[in-house]
């Protein structure tokens, strides 16, 4: 594995961009304050952990951000547009401590002056096995039930002792393994970064965690006729991108949170059959309108198809293969509409044998040595220890917003230059990103932790002005809502978003501009 330990978030912005083929001369125009220690070359930790979160915040964070601005000048572009025109990329801006809070932000909202609804069941978390320790996932009631009718126990069980008795019976992979591969449950193993390394998946794990390529379409239909964007409004630079998001939970959701923070047109699409989980939808809700659609059924694939006939993107953060299996994979996608880009959530990635597991944020730290990392470097005989922000699902978020950022770009220019259309996939993975964090290396000692726990924001008195700065207050169906604002700017532009959550299923599927 490469090692970054050395890198500054410009320089992941750098490497990333540069991977994604992107103009290096955009990269002029961006600026990331930080908080530096007495060197005023090394970042100081703003968060208590010992892996560099913070770098890995203000990097895909204006990864995404650049990417719209790069994604405008590419929409906007016309015959007429002078060269220098198309390279003027607007200055774009990202502190280092307001990142960091956005990787957070699901915990700083509050709605009608209460905190978030507790996300988390009974029974999820660390268990001890005859030889280790697993992670249960048990946010979805079905993951839940599941793990409990594994274990021998009633479908009501709310007692972790009885969860952790009956853990104990098993060796640590050989429950992950039913429970993964026979059951469709989320419950990992605990292992070191040593363990994980000797693991199949480990090794298939490729180096960069955002990862784009395109798909020459075999014999597509008469080409559908894409609207030109020269009309688009300057106060975002994604006006009029259409956007199809199939997810849940939160890395998928920050992606099209983020790209509907730039003012694309973004139809959150969910299932009838999972939860509203209301103190995780509320927040990545925003800037979006919230549709329901049963894939099983052939008249909800028709509805949907018909949606992504017109759309720009289609973002899906559920179990790889789910479109597929639907006849909905990016081929397919591509033929009923040229120059579609396919943006895909995983949690180990699209190679490997783990590549059609399903897995979560806090499953990967879990399985793939972070969390037992972070315990020894604390230092006080933790077999685990948590990150203490999902890190994993907020970064793959960002370099999912930041990989279509970058195939609007090259489809545009595909256009300009009468390339034969094709479709494009993105790929990111919260494994990925898990490894990528871990290549940035870790803070000498406990140093780490000495960053600032953001649960305190807000009850610091001589800090409320700059606290005013960072929150926004708007009306909601489910009272005022006080959340954190975006923490990127663009100059001449207005990163925000105009629509507040809703209900799940409870707008129209049709288009903004329809």
């Amino acid at each position: 594995m490469a090692s970054r330990a050395s890198f500054t978030p410009f320089e992941i912005v750098k490497e990333i961009w540069t991977h994604l083929d992107l103009p290096p001369s955009a990269l002029s125009s961006l600026s990331l304050p930080g908080i530096y220690g007495a060197s005023e070359q090394t970042l100081r930790p703003v968060i208590p952990s010992s892996f560099k979160i913070g770098h890995l915040a203000q990097g895909t964070i204006a990864l995404s951000a650049l990417g719209a601005a790069v994604a405008h000048s590419a929409l906007t572009c016309t015959a007429t547009t002078s060269s220098s025109d198309k390279s003027r990329i607007p200055r774009t801006t990202v502190s280092l401590r307001h990142a960091v809070l956005e990787f957070q932000c699901e915990r700083l909202y509050t709605l009608a002056g209460k905190p978030p609804a507790e996300t988390w069941g009974p029974i999820g978390g660390l268990h001890p096995t005859a030889d280790g320790h697993v992670r249960i996932h048990d946010a979805f009631p079905h993951h839940r039930k599941g793990a409990l009718q594994l274990l021998g126990l009633p479908e009501t069980c709310t007692d972790r002792a009885a969860v952790s008795e009956r853990t104990r019976r098993w060796k640590s992979v050989e429950l992950e393994t039913v429970a993964v591969e026979e059951k469709g449950l989320a419950i990992y193993a605990l292992r070191s970064f040593e363990e994980w390394d000797a693991t199949p998946q480990a090794r298939a794990m490729v180096d960069l965690p955002v990862r784009l390529r395109r798909v020459d379409i075999s014999s597509p239909p008469t080409p559908v006729i894409h609207r030109r964007r020269e009309e688009a409004s300057t106060q975002r630079c994604l006006s009029g991108l259409r956007v199809l998001e199939l997810s849940r939970v939160i890395a998928a959701p920050v992606a099209g949170k983020t790209l509907a923070a730039h003012g694309a047109d973004v139809l959150w699409v969910t299932s009838p059959h999972l939860p509203d989980l209301s103190g995780l939808d509320r927040e990545f809700a925003r800037g979006k309108r919230s549709i329901q659609l049963d894939l099983d059924s052939a008249n909800d694939r028709a509805r949907f198809l018909t949606l992504a006939r017109t759309a720009d993107v289609v973002v899906q953060g559920y179990r790889p293969g789910s479109l597929a299996a639907h006849g909905l994979d990016a081929e397919e996608l591509g033929k009923a509409n040229p120059g579609i880009i396919v943006a895909n959530l995983s949690a180990f990635g699209p190679e490997g044998p783990w590549k059609d597991r399903r897995g979560f944020d806090s499953l990967v730290q879990a399985c793939s040595g972070i969390n037992v990392a972070e315990a020894a470097a604390y230092g006080e005989g933790e077999a685990s220890r948590a990150l203490p922000c999902q890190a994993l699902d907020h970064g793959a978020g960002y370099l999912l917003a930041t990989g279509i950022c970058a195939a609007v770009y090259h489809r545009e220019k595909d256009r300009e230059i009468g390339r034969s259309v094709g479709a494009y996939v993105v790929d990111v993975s919260l494994a990925g990103v898990g490894k990528y964090l871990r290549s940035l290396g870790q803070f000498e000692g406990r140093s780490g932790f000495e960053g600032e726990d953001c649960t305190v924001l807000g009850r610091d008195e001589g800090r409320r002005e700059e606290e005013g700065a960072l929150f926004e207050t708007r009306h909601t169906q489910f009272g005022e809502m006080r959340f954190l604002r975006h923490s990127a700017s663009v100059d001449g532009f207005n990163p925000d978003w105009d629509r507040m959550p809703s209900l799940l299923g409870s707008d129209e599927a049709v288009w903004d501009d329809e």
